[in-house]
């Protein structure tokens, strides 16, 4: 594919918030992928992993609705985007004040409090942004900018982590961050008209009662599947369970990332071309497929075999659940839509993160996995009678 190509259909604010997502991210992933880590040297069991990263995406879950629902309203989605990218930032470098489990928690909570603000906000201004017949496209490229991102963010903290130790990389992660809330000054949004204007002056009541049944319906499954998914920390964990050091686990966190940066662009091409619902159904049975591999793995190459997968799966739904929602979304309702997606399905994080700590604590990591499955299992036939919106090619 050559270069005009590969560009077409990525317009100025797509590029520009694909680099705020790469600064971003850069920053954040030199932190994130240690805080298990870091927890686990401070004596916390899996519980508190999962709890932690659990209350982090519920809170930040519970906001993005609202973010949502409100750049819709006023008809200004960059406010919501600056705030909440800012906010993440500064507090990043309270992480090297953290000293035990429940500061981490709470600092957590803080960061991931921008992400809920600004998230719905963000990919909305994408949508509006790109062709519908590019939409996978440039949610593709959004997340391709925000893997490369956390792959450079890694190898930092990978590099760093026996130089600087934990508390040092937390402050330096500081500068990305500012970097990226100055790129978004460069954003400009589009100007809506003033029919659009008085379609979003509706009640909040009103526009969760416009969401179409196939949208609701493409929640539930998406809700039901966020249950048991069980992240890149419970693989850490794992990675830690069969007894590889911190530097190695980091290193597999890498490839996890890299493998999706390759192959979220393609994953959001093809669900342009064939529609959205093939690509998540095909990664759902990737999920399920890799949580059966996690019961027999205790070695480290299938473990990296298993990395490996986790990110093409990854890269499978991630930009491609967003586009999903964007066609199934009535046009003056994208961050509303947004939003009750990211907000429904983030809310299931806390319970769904700290049930799966407590049956690795309690049982073991193959109840975890198996527990994945079998709900997995349960997501995919609600996800086959959704009807996709067939998308027009130029």
């Amino acid at each position: 594919m050559d270069k005009t190509s590969f560009l077409r259909g990525l317009t100025r604010n797509i590029i520009i918030l694909g680099f705020v997502s790469l600064f971003t991210d850069l920053s954040s992933q030199m932190v994130f992928p240690l805080i298990p880590l870091y927890l686990i040297s401070l004596g916390a069991g899996a519980w508190v992993v999962g709890l932690v990263e659990g209350a982090a995406e519920t809170t930040a879950s519970l906001l993005k609705v609202f973010s949502g629902y409100w750049s819709d309203k006023i008809n200004r989605r960059k406010p919501f985007v600056f705030a909440g990218y800012s906010l993440s930032t500064i507090t990043k470098p309270l992480f090297a004040l953290t000293n035990s489990w429940p500061f981490i928690l709470l600092v957590r909570v803080m960061e991931r409090v921008g992400k809920g603000i600004r998230e719905a906000p963000r990919d909305a201004i994408v949508a509006e942004s790109a062709d519908e017949s590019v939409r996978g496209k440039a949610f593709g490229f959004q997340r391709a900018m925000d893997g490369l991102g956390s792959i450079i963010g890694a190898v930092l903290a990978f590099i760093l982590l026996p130089i600087l130790l934990y508390k040092n990389i937390f402050l330096v992660a500081f500068l990305p961050g500012i970097i990226a809330v100055l790129c978004i000054l460069l954003i400009k949004e589009q100007k809506k008209s003033n029919i659009s204007t008085k379609k979003t002056t509706t009640s909040f009541k009103m526009s969760m009662k416009q969401l179409p049944r196939n949208l609701k319906l493409f929640i539930v499954a998406s809700t039901i599947f966020a249950l048991g998914n069980f992240g890149y920390a419970f693989l850490l964990l794992k990675a830690k369970n069969i007894g590889l050091s911190d530097e190695r686990t980091i290193l597999l966190y890498v490839l996890f990332y890299t493998i999706y940066t390759i192959c979220t662009i393609p994953a959001g091409v093809i669900s342009d071309k064939i529609g959205r619902k093939p690509v998540l159904i095909t990664g759902y049975i990737l999920f399920a497929a890799l949580s059966v591999g996690l019961l027999f793995v205790s070695q480290l190459n299938t473990l990296v075999i298993i990395f490996i997968i986790y990110g093409v799966f990854f890269a499978m739904i991630d930009g491609v659940e967003r586009a999903f929602v964007v066609d199934l979304a009535p046009t003056n309702l994208k961050g509303t839509a947004l939003g009750t997606f990211h907000t429904v399905t983030g809310l299931i994080a806390l319970p769904g993160g700290l049930l799966l700590g407590v049956l690795w604590d309690t049982f073991s990591p193959n109840t975890t996995f198996l527990f994945a499955f079998i709900l997995t299992a349960c997501s995919l036939p609600l996800l086959a009678v959704i009807k996709q919106k067939k998308i027009e090619t130029p």
